[in-house]
């Protein structure tokens, strides 16, 4: 993450000693966009290494920070996740007493082991079906945690942020913008299944042992998951959106005009992974589309608001990284463009029995599949889905 607390190498030493850390060297770590992250290194590392990060959470409350901390303590052992060391000082005489989190400057610190392996820097369709299957555990894993909402932190008002940025986009943005916004309100919300959720599962939220021998490409075994700030409860396929959003696109660099690509046949690996542990819902399968839109416009309007947090507070500086806003309005406009063309779509209830005779048109599979329902010999009936084009 990007440094924006600066600590000095004694507040380090005195923060350390309280985990149990021998203290060594601070190294920053730049990558990320929300909190203050160092590599620790300590007496037992040698040159070069190093066994712990030291998080400085610069937004989340410490409150939500020690909810965290039960969160990743439920899914060890379950998924390569990195608990926060507890306290040595603390005098605790139980595990359930025990403490995990530092107040400073009414911020949280924490420190946790390192893990290993690498960020990925382009996914491949095994990736995405390790991924699915992981994010698919981590769901029915937390759902022991219960209520959900005594462990899950508050979402964020995105709809202020949109209120807000709408106001200064070019009308077609703003259009986008709005047009997926009340796609998403349409959904059957109410029926989707809703739980703890990450809501961050990137790449670069990711570890894996990556080969670097070509012959053992398409090997590579997940090792780390990171970045729980942001866990609340939320419909799943929305956590599913948003890790199929960036593990499913392949980002071109600068050199290659920040080019954005969505890989359905990635897609379909990471579903076929998630389905494998757990089963999708109809409405949650019909509902996946608008959430691919919905969840880039989320991160769309998650940077927009870095950009304008960082220029209100007045942070600047080599250690600050913003990611670029454009590329997921991009992937928001690619979603919503397979969206309007299902718009496009009718659904025709025929009769097999009297060949193929319709029995009724709808704008809607649910529409055709409630009327199929309410017919006798229902099994007599299918329905074959039909473009606007195709009809005239």
């Amino acid at each position: 993450m990007s440094v924006y607390t600066q600590l000095t190498d004694d507040q380090f030493a005195t923060f350390c000693q309280r985990f149990g850390v021998s203290f060594v060297r601070a190294i920053p770590i730049t990558q990320g966009i929300k909190n203050s992250n160092w590599f620790i290194q300590t007496t037992d590392d040698v040159d070069g290494e190093h066994s712990y990060v030291f998080t400085l959470f610069e937004e989340r409350p410490p409150e939500d920070i020690e909810k965290m901390a039960v969160i990743l303590n439920q899914l060890q052992g379950k998924l390569p996740v990195a608990a926060p060391l507890a306290l040595v000082d603390s005098g605790v005489k139980s595990d359930a007493d025990k403490r995990y989190v530092i107040h400073y400057d009414n911020k949280a610190i924490t420190v946790v082991p390192c893990l290993a392996g690498s960020h990925p820097q382009q996914t491949s369709q095994s990736m995405c079906h390790e991924i699915g299957a992981s994010l698919a555990v981590l769901h029915e894993t937390l759902q022991a945690l219960q209520p959900a909402e005594k462990y899950g932190v508050p979402l964020y008002p995105w709809s202020e942020v949109r209120d807000r940025e709408m106001q200064f986009m070019p009308g077609d943005e703003a259009k986008l913008m709005s047009d997926i916004w009340q796609s998403y309100g349409n959904l059957p919300l109410a029926t989707l299944p809703k739980g703890l959720c990450h809501l961050d599962m990137f790449a670069d939220n990711t570890l894996w042992n990556l080969s670097l021998n070509n012959s053992q490409k398409g090997h590579e075994h997940l090792t780390g998951l990171l970045d729980f700030t942001e866990v609340s409860v939320e419909h799943y396929v929305m956590d599913i959106a948003i890790t199929i959003n960036d593990f499913c696109t392949i980002w071109g660099d600068a050199e290659q005009g920040e080019s954005v690509n969505f890989d359905r046949h990635k897609m379909a690996a990471f579903l076929q992974g998630y389905e494998s542990k757990r089963t999708l819902g109809a409405d949650e399968k019909r509902a996946l589309p608008v959430m691919l839109a919905k969840a880039a416009v989320i991160f769309w309007l998650l940077r927009l608001n870095v950009i304008h947090y960082n220029r209100t507070e007045g942070r600047t500086g080599d250690n600050i990284m913003v990611k670029n806003p454009d590329l997921m309005k991009r992937l928001a406009a690619y979603h919503w463009s397979h969206v309007e063309k299902a718009q496009d779509m009718v659904f025709i209830l025929l009769d097999s029995k009297k060949d193929n005779q319709i029995a009724g048109v709808f704008s809607s599979i649910t529409q055709a599949e409630q009327a199929r329902e309410n017919l006798e010999n229902s099994n007599n009936f299918v329905i074959k889905e039909y473009t606007l084009d195709q009809l005239s």
